[in-house]
Parts: structure tokens; sequence; C-alpha cells
């Protein structure tokens, strides 16, 4: 006689396998939820075997969080986030870098048929049309923090750039400063492609021209100083904004190599919101995009989906608001 699965628990109680993980795991959960479950538990005789669970229910209880660079804060406070949703329903995570390649991107996905994870939240950096097939032909569940057209068919969690921009550019102005520059990553990417418009999107909304712009060829505080280097021997604006938090503290550093003071000289605005902006000096002002807020919407679409794979996909959209410190006055 075959022994009960966790699966079989879970339709005797009548809540998702997921549910039944929680209650048997200790976590969180309801009154009801918990009773149902070791009631059914004791009608079945069901005894938990942690080493043959996963293939019992054709599951591993493990999901995947896929990002370009582990090392970059906000990618950091994306995945506590997610990690925080996903334990809570009796699942770990585990964390992997696709790097800016959409062909990496791609591989990764594919990937996912060799049964290692139950699902993916990926951060494309690139989007192209290999990469929105594979994740629709994916053998998993598949959500997306980022921006893929509506056509793809996938659930979706992004931040709105364009309104974080414009967000950026009327603090500035509401503080004198109307030279506002520009310093972005590569514009072939997703949150590339945003910033540029909703930074030219502003811009045109008060009738201003740009005091200068550099298209960093990364996200990352090298390239920002790199372009601080670049930008500040030909340029002289009053107010820089940066893609990132990451280019804005490279950025600092470059003009403090030149002899200009934040915010005195030159009021600088970083986008994220990440840990590195309070730790920088001066603690740094920028667009919070809802990095946890877009890692926990992801998690639980995702666990949705899992539960439900014939839902109708979702499309959120995370509004940002401004964090000022310092280094605009």
């Amino acid at each position: 006689m075959s022994r009960p699965t966790i699966a079989e628990v879970a339709r005797a109680a009548g809540v998702s396998v997921a549910s039944v993980s929680r209650v048997l795991n200790g976590l969180p959960a309801t009154e009801e939820m918990v009773e149902r479950v070791q009631r059914a538990v004791q009608e079945l005789g069901y005894v938990p075997d942690s080493r043959a669970r996963s293939l019992k229910v054709g599951r591993t209880f493990q999901l995947t969080l896929a990002v370009a660079d582990v090392g970059n804060p906000v990618y950091v406070t994306m995945m506590r986030a997610v990690e925080e949703v996903v334990s809570a329903a009796g699942y770990r995570l585990v964390v992997t870098t696709t790097g800016s390649d959409v062909v990496d991107e791609v591989a990764l996905v594919r990937g996912m048929a060799r049964g290692y994870a139950d699902g993916l939240v990926i951060s494309p950096l690139r989007v192209d049309d290999d990469l929105i097939k594979s994740i629709r032909e994916c053998d998993v569940p598949v959500v997306v923090a980022g921006n893929v057209p509506a056509s793809a068919g996938v659930d979706t969690v992004r931040a709105n750039s364009p309104k974080g921009m414009t967000l950026a550019v009327e603090h500035l102005l509401a503080k004198g400063r109307d030279r506002i520059a520009f310093v972005n990553g590569p514009v072939d990417t997703v949150p590339g492609a945003a910033r540029a418009k909703g930074f030219a999107d502003a811009l045109k909304q008060y009738k201003l021209e740009a005091a200068g712009a550099i298209e960093a060829d990364d996200f990352t505080f090298a390239a920002g100083r790199a372009a601080g280097r670049e930008f500040f021997e030909t340029n002289r604006p009053n107010a820089v904004i940066c893609a990132n938090d990451l280019l804005a503290v490279g950025v600092m550093h470059e003009l403090a190599a030149y002899g200009l003071a934040v915010p005195a000289d030159v009021a600088v605005i970083g986008m994220d919101d990440s840990e590195l902006a309070e730790q920088s000096f001066p603690p740094l002002t920028s667009v919070n995009l809802g990095s946890a807020e877009r890692g926990r919407r992801a998690a639980e679409l995702l666990l949705a989906r899992i539960d439900d794979d014939t839902r109708k996909p979702k499309r959120i959209v995370v509004q940002p608001t401004l964090s000022v410190r310092r280094s605009t006055p």
C-alpha cells in the first residue's frame, strides 16, 4: 500500500500544497488552515518524508531568482523581499546571476527544464524576442520583475521609472536647480531605455534643455566614476540625475576630485534608493522605485501561478517616491 502524499493531504484539506507545507513546517497560518491540514494528516495517516517529498509531489520546493548582478544593492533588497515571501510558503530560494547578456538570460530560462526549481522570478536587464519566447515556453511558471510587452502574456511587476524621473526633476527645480544633467547606463537595457525616456519627457514638460547627458557603459560605481571624469571636463551643470545609486556615488567621487562640493556646487540624485544611498557621503537623495515591493509582489504572483497556472496574467506597476537626503539642497 502506497504512502499518502502531501498532494493528497492538500486535496483532503481543501487547500494548496504550499499551504500544507506551511503548516507542516510550523510557519504562520490561520487557525482554520492549521486545523484542516492536521485533520487531513490524521485521517490519511500522512508521515512527512523530507527526502522523498519533492519526488512524491513532483516538486522541489525550491524557487529561483535571477538578476543581472547580485552585487547591486537594489537586487539585494529585492532578493530579501522575495525570500521572505517564498520561505513563508515553505520554499527555499536560490539566487543566480544572468549578467547583462540576453543570451545568458535565455539559457537560464531554458535550463529550468532540468527540474531544479518549481518556478522562476527573473529581472532581465535586456529583453528580446528569444527571451520572451523562452519564458512563454518554460516548463515552470515564470514571473518577470521588469518590463516586457503585454503581448508576452506573462505575470510582470515593474517600476514606474518615468514618473520617478519626473519626481527628481521637480525636486531640483523647486530647489532652484535648472541646469540638470543626466548620467545613464546603456540605453539598450530595460532600465536605461525607461529612464532616458523619463528624463527627456520630464525636461520637455518643464520646457528645459538638458545641461548634458552621458551614457555610461554599465550601471556600476566604476562606470559612474568614468562618466564623471568625461562629463565634468566639458560640462558645468548645477544638478545631476543618475540612473541608479551606484552611478550617482561614482559621480560624487569625481565631483570631489574636481574640487566641487555636493550639494553646494552640484546637487546629485540617484535612483533605486538602495542601502548605498544612506551610506554614501553626503547621503544621497534617491528615487525609491520600490525594489522591496516589486520583489514581494513578484514572489506572490509566482506562488499564485504555481497554485493555478490557468489564471489570467497580471501586470503590476509599483509607483515611485522620492527619498530626500543631503546631496540635494
